[in-house]
Formats: structure tokens, C-alpha cells, sequence
């Protein structure tokens, strides 16, 4: 293996599968043009060119200098056919500071961000950091379950100070493993210190992976001690609160909560039906109301896989030439429906529709009257009498009610309001699945 093929190696270890099969796997180390100073690959086309440029130029050129001593000027060439003759790619570098963000992705900011009760505090926070960072709210620490929408608010902080000229740098956990390790390999930690410590804005995704890593979080202690001590702005997110993390040091516990905590909930139905709607108007796909309320209530939360079955469904559609019907989305995504229960009970019923409408179960069972807990008793009559095998006089029972007369009356008023609020229907059907699915 040659140098070339070494640091493109290493370099897979730092990105995510998806983007070095896209680009990196598709260059070719040129041994012979390459000198200690010029490191020379070959590349399929101009678009895997101007990526590599934009992207990894001098992320390459940091692992050559890592392995070799020399941080050298990256050339790419394009393949022309069968020729051997190469049309080597003029493109201007980057700007160094532009460089230092890493994988920033520009489409990821504050404008496209769906707020919604579940993650208004959070966005609010984020939008504070970005307009005074280090000044407010140092550190701040995101975090709530996967695709929630923790690393769209991390860089689009990030985003928004990049148009401030602040030199950036946003990794995951992993990346800042993987290259911890390769700087004390190469015994190069000052360039590793340089990079993490000199920044203004330091951004570090999916921290909960640094648990039991002692010299990770020997580390990052100082890296953290560095960047508050000079103010910098430390922005962190996890999918847990810090201290719920196993296996973190009491230490940097009480400095990820020297700040600001701030948790994502799963998005309401009306978020998610926004997030849906803003997804297709920036990607220009067409859906009905229909097929964004079935996506909506029968996906779950995770706003990445909401989005993935939207792109697949638009290309399933474009592929065979349909248009996207109810029909049509019901079968193409019908592999993505989380298995349902065998057998749900009224304490599942109750369970879920308290969490949902933020009601104690207590209340729900309660004499109380208030319109609030008399919708949600009345939700729960519904889904009880529709989702499970119990009779009106069984479901009074369990109310503590005298007979199966209000059961039937609690029946007329939902059905009534479902006749005249379709979201109130969508929220019905929303509570439903969530009921019926099978916790994995």
C-alpha cells in the first residue's frame, strides 16, 4: 500500500460510509506524479473534483503531513477516457477558516429548521449562541433521542458563524476519537491541540460515545478547559442528559452543565407535518394532504427517517412514472410501518395519550372536569372502545363510572368532533399507531 492509499484509509475512518463511496474510494494515488510536496490523484469527473477541493483538500493534506512531515498541495486530475492523458483540475482552495469547519452542511440553518413546542427552547438556545457566542449559555448542551434535530441546530450555529468569518470546527465524537489516536500514533499531538484549541466555535456531536474512553476524556477535559477559559463558544449534543451518560467522569459532567441544558422531544403531529411540507418544498416534491397525514402519523419521530421515505418515495414515483397517491405511498413505504401489537390494554391506552397530551394519568381517571382533561378522558373512551375487546360497561369499570351511560355519551361527542376537525381526526389516528406499535 502506498502513502496515497494510507491516508485515503485513514481519511475513511473520519467521514461517514455514504460520502467515501460518493468520492473518496474514487480516487487514484499517481505515484509518479506525486512528489514529496505535490500529492497527485486521479478522479472520475469535475463534480467528485469540486467536492474534494471544498470538502477534504486540506484535511488530505494534514494526514500527508501526519505521515510524512510535509503537508503538501493537493493536485487532481480527470480521466479522459482511455487516454493516459490527464486534464489536471484548476480549483481555487478554499479559505483556510473555511477549511476548519470540516463537514459543515450549508443547507442545514436556522431558516429550515421546523420549530415546534418539542424543540422550541432548544432552537431558541441555539439562535442565542449564534448571535453571542461564548457569552451566553457556554456550554451548551443539546440532546433528545435520534433524528430529533440536534445536529441541524449544531450547524446551523455553525453555519451562521461561518458567514462571520469565526473559524469553526465541527466533528463527531468518533472523528475526534479516530483522530486523537492518529495524532498520538504519529506523536503530532500538538497539530491535534492546534486545531481543537484555536478555534471559536467548537461543535462536537454525539458525545455520549466518549463513555469509559479515559484518555478521550482526559482530552477533551483540557480541550474544554482551553476553549471556555478564552470563551470560546462549546457546543455539545448527546442523546441523553450529561448525567445519565455511563461511564463519564464526575468532572466533565459538571462542565457540560456549567451552561445551558436544553432537550428535544419528539415533534407533535403538527410539526411533523410541517417538517414533511418544508421537506418537499425544498426538494420540490409534490405530495397531497392525504399522503403527508398518513406519512406523518404512521412514521414515528425520527425526522431523518421521515425525510429518507420522502426522497424514496419521490423517487420510486419518478422511476415508474405514477403520481404519488394514498394508495401509492400505503405500498412503496409500507416496509417502514412499525409492527403493530398483537393485544393493546387500557393502561397502553392511557400510557401513551398522557404522555402525548402532557396530562397526568391520574387526572385522566379523575372526577375532574376541566374541558383539557375531559378531551383527553374522552381520547382515551375512543381508542379503548376501537383498540381493545373491552365493552362499554368494562371501560365504565375502569373509569370508576356507575354504568356504560357516559362511555356512550364520552363515543357521540368524539365522534361528533371527528365529523368537524380533520386534525383532530389526524391526531386520532397519530395516537392510535403510536399505541398499536411494537416497542423493539
Amino acid at each position: 500500500m502506498n502513502i496515497g492509499q494510507k491516508i485515503l484509509e485513514e481519511l475513511k475512518k473520519e467521514i461517514s460510509q455514504t460520502e467515501y463511496d460518493r468520492y473518496i474510494k474514487n480516487m487514484v494515488y499517481d505515484e509518479k506524479k506525486s512528489r514529496s510536496d505535490i500529492a497527485h490523484f486521479d478522479v472520475p469527473n469535475i463534480i467528485v473534483a469540486k467536492w474534494i477541493k471544498s470538502k477534504y483538500e486540506n484535511k488530505i493534506a494534514h494526514l500527508f503531513e501526519i505521515n510524512s512531515g510535509v503537508k503538501p498541495t493537493l493536485e487532481l486530475s480527470l480521466k479522459t477516457g482511455q487516454s493516459n492523458k490527464n486534464k489536471k483540475v484548476e480549483l481555487k482552495s478554499v479559505e483556510k477558516n473555511s477549511m476548519r469547519t470540516n463537514f459543515l452542511n450549508p443547507s442545514l440553518t436556522f431558516d429550515t429548521f421546523i420549530v415546534g413546542s418539542s424543540n422550541q427552547f432548544a432552537f431558541t438556545a441555539a439562535k442565542s449562541v449564534s448571535e453571542k457566542p461564548g457569552q451566553v449559555y457556554n456550554p451548551l448542551f443539546l440532546y433528545g433521542g435520534v433524528g430529533l434535530g440536534k445536529t441541524h441546530l449544531l450547524q446551523a450555529i455553525g453555519n451562521e458563524q461561518i458567514k462571520l468569518g469565526k473559524n469553526v470546527v465541527y466533528t463527531t465524537l468518533e472523528m475526534f476519537m479516530n483522530s486523537f489516536t492518529s495524532h498520538i500514533r504519529s506523536q503530532t499531538m500538538d497539530k491535534f491541540r492546534d486545531k481543537f484549541r484555536e478555534c471559536d466555535i467548537l461543535l462536537i456531536d454525539d458525545i455520549q460515545f466518549i463513555s469509559r474512553k479515559e484518555q478521550t476524556q482526559e482530552e477533551f477535559f483540557h480541550t474544554f478547559n482551553e476553549l471556555h477559559n478564552m470563551k470560546k463558544q462549546i457546543v455539545i449534543t448527546a442523546d441523553r442528559q450529561p448525567s445519565k451518560i455511563a461511564g463519564l467522569v464526575d468532572r466533565l459532567k459538571s462542565r457540560f452543565e456549567w451552561g445551558l441544558m436544553a432537550d428535544i422531544q419528539p415533534p407533535m403531529l403538527e410539526t411533523k407535518i410541517e417538517i414533511i411540507k418544508k421537506k418537499c418544498e425544498l426538494d420540490k416534491i409534490v405530495l397531497n394532504s392525504e399522503v403527508i397525514s398518513f406519512i406523518a402519523t404512521n412514521m414515528g419521530d425520527n425526522i431523518r427517517e421521515i425525510e429518507g421515505t420522502i426522497i424514496k418515495l419521490n423517487a420510486l414515483a419518478s422511476v415508474l412514472n405514477q403520481q404519488i397517491t394514498l394508495e401509492f405511498a400505503q405500498n412503496a413505504i409500507k416496509d417502514h410501518i412499525k409492527e403493530k401489537k398483537e393485544q393493546v390494554s387500557i393502561e397502553d391506552i392511557m400510557a401513551i395519550v398522557s404522555k402525548e397530551l402532557n396530562i397526568k394519568p391520574s387526572d385522566i381517571k379523575s372526577k375532574k372536569r376541566t374541558q383539557v382533561i375531559a378531551n383527553a378522558r374522552r381520547v382515551v373512551i375512543y381508542l379503548a372502545r376501537n383498540l381493545t375487546p373491552n365493552s362499554m360497561p368494562q371501560i365504565a369499570l375502569f373509569f370508576g363510572m356507575k354504568d356504560h351511560t357516559a362511555i356512550s355519551h364520552a363515543m357521540r361527542k368524539i365522534n361528533e368532533i371527528i365529523d368537524n376537525d380533520e386534525n383532530f381526526k389526524v391526531l386520532l389516528e397519530e395516537l392510535s399507531n403510536k399505541i398499536n406499535t411494537k416497542e423493539k
